[in-house]
């Protein structure tokens, strides 16, 4: 029997996140949306795809929660999108009733599911979604250092002419321009440290425009946000947990001590695998690093703090 996926929006994200999981082969997707029409529309499409694209896995658009029932991986990504002028934290109200009234749907039809949290303010929400689920917090994962750690790799191989397959960025902390921690202490370029090949100002340059790299999109856009980079880390996370990857990856988890950070849902590497979070890791960093992970900390629970109930 197939493993089973979830995707809650069919918006631009959820559904590019359907269509590279139904490339991949090796579970079937449900596509959930409470807009009637458009979670089907997007999944047939791509299920006419599967001639010429090669798999056989089942996409279902649906309206209805009862359809997603006993999925194994649940991606969150329903919400409000950023506008121009937007910051994550103007999303936080809405988005959280939202991601609530999801959660609750999510857990009663796949109590068993890992829980993927992709809506927007991300930290905040991990929090939302650990509450409103009851869920442990092995299986309440946060994907924002993924999205922002491909951008970072993806700046550093532009400004070095390396190949992005090359480079070894992190970004931890949090998933806000304020918050995120672009790591240069331990980046690499086929294990060349970033100091070598780059100046301290394109350095820094590098590390704004990864901390920007959102809103670069959004006012390029103009009228939307970043979808395919999103997906494509989104997917990286469910392969690594359905398939048991065991994989390290940047991800927003439940920090419990890490850096000195303690109960925040923070940007970190962690092992992904069967039942979500295997392991949280928090490696030697340079001090002003740390630093600004945990303020990242401090950001994230005042926000939670703020989030309506």
């Amino acid at each position: 029997m197939r493993q089973k996926v979830t995707i809650v929006g069919a918006g631009m994200t959820g559904s590019a996140m359907a269509q590279m999981m139904a490339f991949r082969g090796y579970a079937d997707v449900v596509l959930v949306d409470i807009i009637e029409g458009l979670p089907q529309g997007k999944a047939l499409d791509i299920a006419e795809s599967s001639p010429w694209a090669g798999f056989s896995t089942s996409v279902h658009g649906t309206n209805d929660w009862g359809d997603t029932a006993g999925s194994d991986l649940v991606v969150i990504t329903s919400g409000v999108p950023r506008k121009p002028g937007m910051t994550r934290e103007d999303l936080l109200g809405t988005n959280a009733s939202i991601v609530r009234s999801v959660v609750t749907e999510a857990v009663e039809h796949s109590p068993e599911a890992v829980l993927i949290v992709f809506a927007n303010p991300m930290d905040a929400m991990c929090h939302v979604v650990l509450e409103a689920s009851g869920l442990p917090k092995e299986r309440v994962v946060g994907q924002g250092g993924m999205l922002d750690t491909g951008r970072y790799r993806t700046f550093i191989a532009m400004e070095t002419g390396a190949s992005v397959r090359d480079v070894t960025a992190w970004v931890f902390g949090g998933h806000t321009e304020a918050t995120m921690v672009p790591i240069v202490s331990n980046a690499t370029v086929g294990g060349v440290p970033l100091s070598r090949l780059m100046t301290s100002k394109r350095v820094e340059a590098v590390v704004n425009r990864t901390k920007r790299g959102g809103a670069e999109i959004v006012e390029l856009l103009k009228t939307g946000s970043a979808f395919i980079a999103p997906a494509a880390a989104t997917v990286q996370m469910v392969d690594a947990i359905l398939r048991d990857e065991r994989r390290i990856l940047p991800c927003c988890a439940f920090l419990t001590g890490q850096w000195g950070v303690r109960n925040a849902y923070v940007g970190a590497p962690v092992q992904l695998g069967t039942g979500g979070i295997q392991k949280v890791f928090a490696p030697p960093l340079a001090d002003d690093e740390v630093a600004d992970i945990r303020k990242a900390g401090h950001a994230v629970r005042e926000l939670v703090a703020a989030t309506p109930k």
